[in-house]
């Protein structure tokens, strides 16, 4: 089995936002407060947990669970509480007031968590630096399960509305679902700033709708308010053991979207999210689950479709519209926080070099991966024709949130020692009772992989068996790689000394590298197998700088290798990240003094792209499965000739085999 493996694009970058601006080019800070990019946040990042209340308190009392929970004025009560105080500690405790300060250079998400201890975690010892990596790279593959869980469970709970206003709609749920899915996907490429501008006055009217039923249903039932105490929820906790423990594998549906809001950091910014948050989402969220369950107080027998019911009959179709709509931007907040964990991914080697589109000039966070849209799409649509319903898919859903949520409160205890050196008592006892308050959460929804549960942890399996390998396999490839080359000032240094011996032709030869340092392996093969040599010789790295656009005057860096006379430099092209990376543009830039006092004959150059033959070999570097998946996984490679613009007549590949 064999693979063509890139080696001439560069490596997995470092986060951008880490190198140098030039001069005269400037992006917005992501922590700048907004009105604008508070709304966009509305559209994007606060539609998985602010469609939760559609289908949260229908799931928690729903007589066919397999752990039910009776309905009286004790058990509402208690469920009311728990919902609220549950969202204030992971929600508004943990994520927004402290997870949300750990960031990456402004990203987000778990992989943020991981690139901080991979850089502070000096002290913590090279074998547990590498489990908590794992741990983390664990927890990014279960929110990419939750990624494709959330659309199909939110769009279906939504479609379902049917249902409440004539059960003959029932057969048209699943069809309409599937074209609803296909269509948000397709919209992506559009960029989460337009789909933000789009879907934010959307969701402003949703939550503002959430309220006023929510207030509507308290008005029914007044006494309910009095479940903001956090008696009630102890109380439940303890006099209802039996009953609550298995109630809490469904309240965690009522803070979905929470890792997606960390997620999705980089997108807008911490300020952002945090003023939606606190000031529009929660309180809207707050209203509705308790005049829910006001209404289920009132009427129990509306415990089937209470959040429909909650609206006058004549209102209903107007609401499954409008619910129909925040659902599909509920989907965007994991698809977009999918886009920033594959990217990020990407960037630490645990994933290939993915084509990466930047679509917003004021948030480099902003980014659309066609490859993760696609995978997105046919992966939900498979979820939405396998289980059919919201309530079959609803135990699958909570697996995936609280496994991540856990890994990522234990991280985050980490990097609260270790980057910003808390007191290791405070680390103890706060970071000790927010696991607690996860794993309980956690061994909860154990009790529902018999019914559901299992998917996320198949799901997170897999994935981490892709990236765990892929990091592998790069590591096996790169030291091998590395010896091959060699020294490029070397190897430089002994053609000029006449070694090997070469023919010089006219023209020029572009060689692109992955850096500076060691020899491209098409250059190499040229000249020792070949023996022949250009007359002109470039050797070019490109870099991505954190701004939208470089200046003309910035592009390029040129180097004589510390030879000044023998035809070969190297050059460093510099890019914005909204800029297309166009090599041979970047070449006319560079001046006849920078190139050895010739200007550089790019008319008719050839363009060489060095690449590696993958071959499953015997030495015992990795499982036999393992060897194979890294081949496999190297297809799905951006190809290096279409991203850097490179003309294909005049674009040779050389290269070498490598086993692995």
């Amino acid at each position: 089995m064999t693979s063509r493996f890139d080696a001439s694009a560069p490596d997995p970058a470092p986060d951008p936002e880490s190198l140098p601006a030039p001069p005269h080019s400037r992006v917005t800070p992501r922590g700048t407060l907004r009105l604008a990019v508070v709304v966009g946040a509305l559209g994007v990042v606060f539609g998985d947990i602010g469609t939760s209340p559609i289908y949260a308190l229908q799931t928690i009392f729903n007589p066919a669970d397999p752990h039910p929970v009776p309905i009286n004025d004790n058990n509402v009560y208690g469920i009311i509480s728990l919902i609220f105080w549950s969202m204030t500690l992971v929600v508004t405790v943990f994520y927004v007031g402290l997870a949300m300060r750990a960031d990456n250079d402004g990203e987000g998400g778990i992989m943020a968590l991981i690139t901080l201890i991979r850089r502070h975690g000096t002290g913590l010892g090279r074998r547990t630096t590498l489990v908590l990596a794992a741990l983390g790279i664990f927890g990014a593959t279960l929110f990419l399960g939750d990624s494709m869980i959330t659309p199909a469970i939110s769009v279906l709970s939504a479609v379902e509305g049917l249902k409440v206003i004539d059960p003959v709609f029932d057969v048209w749920v699943v069809p309409v679902t599937a074209v609803i899915i296909v269509l948000l996907f397709g919209f992506q490429r559009k960029g989460t700033a337009t789909i933000g501008r789009l879907f934010g006055p959307v969701m402003i009217v949703w939550f503002a709708t959430l309220a006023l039923l929510g207030i509507g249903g308290i008005g029914s039932h007044p006494e309910i308010l009095r479940a903001l105490s956090p008696t009630y929820a102890a109380g439940f906790l303890v006099d209802h053991f039996h009953i609550a423990f298995f109630a809490l594998a469904a309240v965690v549906l009522t803070f979905t979207g929470a890792e997606a809001l960390y997620a999705d950091m980089g997108h807008f910014g911490r300020r952002n999210i945090t003023a939606g948050w606190i000031f529009f989402v929660f309180p809207a969220l707050l209203l509705n689950y308790m005049g829910q369950g006001a209404m289920i107080l009132e009427s129990p027998e509306n415990v089937s479709g209470p959040f429909f019911l909650l609206s006058p009959e004549w209102g209903r179709i107007p609401l499954l519209v409008l619910a129909t709509a925040a659902t599909v931007i509920a989907s965007q907040a994991v698809i977009t926080g999918a886009y920033s964990v594959a990217s990020q991914a990407s960037k630490l080697g645990y994933l290939p070099r993915l084509r990466i589109a930047h679509t917003s000039e004021h948030e480099i966070g902003q980014i659309y991966v066609p490859w993760i849209n696609w995978m997105l799409m046919v992966s939900v649509l498979t979820l939405v024709f396998a289980f059919r319903s919201s309530a079959a898919l609803a135990y699958a859903y909570g697996m995936a949130v609280v496994g991540t949520i856990t890994i990522v409160a234990l991280l985050f205890c980490f990097v609260a020692r270790i980057h910003w050196h808390a007191p290791r008592w405070l680390v103890l006892t706060g970071g000790g009772l927010m696991l607690a308050f996860n794993l309980l959460f956690l061994a909860a929804n154990t009790t529902k992989l018999a019914h559901g549960a299992w998917l996320p942890l198949v799901i997170g399996i897999g994935a981490f068996a892709v990236m765990v390998t892929w990091q592998r396999g790069r590591e096996i490839v790169t030291d091998q790689r590395d010896r091959l080359e060699g020294s490029l000032r070397e190897f430089v240094g002994r053609l000029n000394a006449g070694e090997p011996k070469v023919a010089q032709v006219p023209g020029t030869a572009v060689f692109l590298n992955r850096g500076a340092t060691t020899a491209p392996l098409a250059m190499r093969a040229n000249m020792e197998r070949n023996h022949v040599r250009h007359a002109q010789i470039v050797i070019l790295s490109v870099e991505t700088e954190p701004v939208p656009r470089v200046a003309e005057a910035d592009r390029v860096l040129v180097d004589d290798l510390g030879l000044a006379h023998d035809g070969i430099i190297h050059v460093t092209a510099r890019f914005g990240y909204m800029e297309p990376q166009d090599v041979p543009a970047a070449l006319r830039l560079v001046r006849s003094r920078e190139s050895e006092g010739r200007r550089l004959k790019l008319k008719g150059a050839t363009y060489f792209l060095s690449t590696i033959q993958l071959r499953v070999g015997r030495e015992p570097t990795m499982a036999a499965w393992r060897k194979r998946l890294f081949i496999a996984t190297s297809h799905i490679t951006a190809d290096a000739a279409d991203h850097f613009k490179l003309p294909r007549e005049r674009t040779v590949t050389i290269g070498a085999h490598i086993e692995v």
